[in-house]
Parts: C-alpha cells; sequence; structure tokens
C-alpha cells in the first residue's frame, strides 16, 4: 500500500483550473448519483489487464480522451464508432455533468468517465491500452509563470507513449498558437512519437472524423484558427 500511496502523491500535480461552474440541474445532480457509479472507474482498484472487460457490450478497440469539456466530440464518437470502448476524464463538475446527461439521453455503453486528474488515470491505466489519445484544446495556462501546468510535458509524454500500443495515434488540438508551437516542440524531442503531417493542411484542417467542439466554434467566432495534430507512437 505504501507504494500505491506514492504513486497516488506524485500523480497530484494538477493541469486543470477551476473545478465547478455553474449550480449543476437537478437532472445533471440526480446521474452523479445514480449513473456516475455505474459507469466510473474505481482506482483504488488495480486496473484490468484486459481493460474491454470495463465494457457491458463487445468493443474491438479503446480510445482516450483527455479533457472532453462539453462531450460533444466524446459522445459524437461513441455514436459513430459503437465498436470502441472510450475512456474519458476531466476534472471539471459540469463537464461531468453534460457527459452523464447525453450517455443518459442516449443509452451509451461504450464510454467510461474517470472524475478527477488524469495524472492519476494515465498512472493507473495498462501499458499499449490504447489505439488512439485524444487531447482537443487542453488549458493553454497562457501567463509563462503558468506553463509548468500545461498538460503537454515531457513527462506526461512519457506516460501517454506508455499507455498507447505502438502505431497508435496521439491527437491534439489547440487554437491558441503558442501553446501549439510549445507543443509541438516537446514532441518532436520525444523519442516515442513522430508527426505525420506532410503537408500544411494536415494541420490546418481537421481530421476527417472530427466533429468539432462548443469550444472550438467559439475560438472560430473570436477569431481564433485551430491547429490539429496527429503524431505516431514509434
Amino acid at each position: 500500500m505504501p507504494e500505491r500511496q506514492n504513486v497516488t502523491a506524485q500523480s497530484q500535480r494538477a493541469f486543470f483550473g477551476r473545478r465547478k461552474g455553474h449550480s449543476l440541474k437537478p437532472r445533471q445532480a440526480a446521474l452523479f448519483d445514480s449513473l456516475l457509479p455505474k459507469i466510473a472507474l474505481d482506482l483504488a482498484k488495480p486496473a484490468p489487464a484486459a481493460l474491454r472487460t470495463l465494457f457491458t457490450g463487445p468493443v474491438e478497440s479503446l480510445h482516450l480522451e483527455i479533457g472532453f469539456g462539453g462531450a460533444e466530440h466524446l459522445i459524437g464518437q461513441a455514436q459513430a464508432y459503437p465498436e470502441i470502448g472510450f475512456i474519458a476524464t476531466d476534472a471539471f463538475v459540469n463537464a461531468i455533468a453534460k457527459a452523464l446527461v447525453a450517455l443518459d439521453e442516449h443509452a451509451l455503453i461504450n464510454i467510461r468517465l474517470h472524475f478527477g486528474d488524469a495524472s492519476e488515470l494515465l498512472d493507473w491505466l495498462p501499458e499499449a491500452a490504447f489505439s488512439r489519445i485524444d487531447l482537443l484544446y487542453p488549458d493553454p495556462w497562457p501567463k509563462r509563470r503558468h506553463w509548468k501546468r500545461r498538460f503537454i510535458q515531457s513527462d506526461n509524454l512519457r506516460r501517454l507513449a506508455r499507455i498507447l500500443k505502438k502505431d497508435g495515434e496521439l491527437r491534439f488540438a489547440t487554437d491558441i498558437g503558442d501553446y501549439a508551437a510549445y507543443a509541438l516542440a516537446r514532441i518532436l524531442r520525444s523519442s516515442d512519437f513522430i508527426w505525420t503531417a506532410e503537408c500544411s493542411d494536415d494541420w490546418r484542417k481537421p481530421w476527417p472524423d472530427f466533429g468539432g467542439t462548443r469550444y472550438e466554434a467559439k475560438a472560430k467566432r473570436e477569431g481564433r484558427t485551430p491547429a490539429y495534430f496527429i503524431f505516431r507512437r514509434l
């Protein structure tokens, strides 16, 4: 048990900001009590060697989404690919609430949630479990003194590489040019990933099955241009 406590303590570095915004609506609050316990991951127990056993239906592969926000992308992907199991994490109460409502409305059985810091989840997950990891519009932490809280860091890249299968994809989107350059520089230095882009359209245009998010729509309205990166696990 002391070893587990040490790992957990090392995982407490928070890469998110506030944890709650608007008060929850009655239905959202009710789903925290009724639905979340059924689909939430229990990090107090060891992760199963085969994560597919977490799902009630058969799944062919697994995807991870870190910080799903309004859950538009997560829900759209789960509907489009019922044969894929999705594990998604967010530390924001209202993000979890939105996901729970959508899961309940669409009766989706191929999503499991972690409500908390993604670092805890990354340390819990088994090696080479995922064929894809999505990191969409993470908090840019614009002030230089806060850059250490940006999710794209050398230690997190090693964590992502550990749980991603060979030739699996890490997909990263941001509307902040400084963060795009910051992340690209760090990932290109990594020996675990290679950037798949062959021309500018490969990062200027979203990947074909990307349905967008409300945050992306807001960024475009405010004149910010998103960038879309795909990195392959070596």
